[in-house]
């Protein structure tokens, strides 16, 4: 059987002198302000550097300049949507999708549901830490009516102001 010794019972109104008190904080106020620097002139850095791609979503804006992540269906301008979009690549410099296209200039000589589309976003432009592409191209393999194909060749997106 061994023994033990009872523990402690704790000291009340035990006082602590001033000066311990006074060296103790001074150890934890130097302890903290050390915390995480490597030197007045020496930034302590930790991670990888930002990359280009790194630096948050991007987005494209409708005719309304609402922003939109991956859409299935973008109001191009006033007169041109397209729709059923599939993205083959989102992101990067561009972003690819097929779909359907159809606007006004479409009533009463297109297909019901438009002509077959590829759509491709490009340009994008950093705002803070998102992106806004700010071209669209729409081609078709069928042949689109001239003004189609004209307002579709390279459309200005909307950019929100900073």
């Amino acid at each position: 059987m061994s023994t033990s010794t009872p523990p402690r019972a704790p000291r009340t109104g035990a006082r602590v002198s001033p000066a311990r008190v006074a060296r103790a904080l001074a150890v934890v106020l130097v302890t903290l302000a050390g915390a995480g620097c490597a030197g007045a002139d020496r930034p302590h850095v930790e991670g990888p550097a930002p990359t280009a791609g790194s630096n948050g979503p991007v987005y494209v804006t409708d005719a309304l300049g609402h922003p939109l992540r991956r859409p299935a269906g973008i109001g191009l301008t006033e007169f041109s949507s397209v729709t059923e979009l599939k993205w083959r690549s989102w992101g990067g410099d561009r972003a690819v999708a097929t779909g359907r296209v159809g606007g006004n200039w479409c009533y009463g000589t297109c297909p019901e549901e438009g002509y077959p589309a590829t759509v491709v976003l490009s340009r994008p432009e950093r705002r803070e830490n998102i992106a806004y592409y700010t071209r669209a191209t729409v081609r078709s393999p069928k042949k689109l009516p001239e003004v189609a194909r004209d307002e579709l060749r390279s459309l200005h997106l909307i950019v929100p102001e900073d």
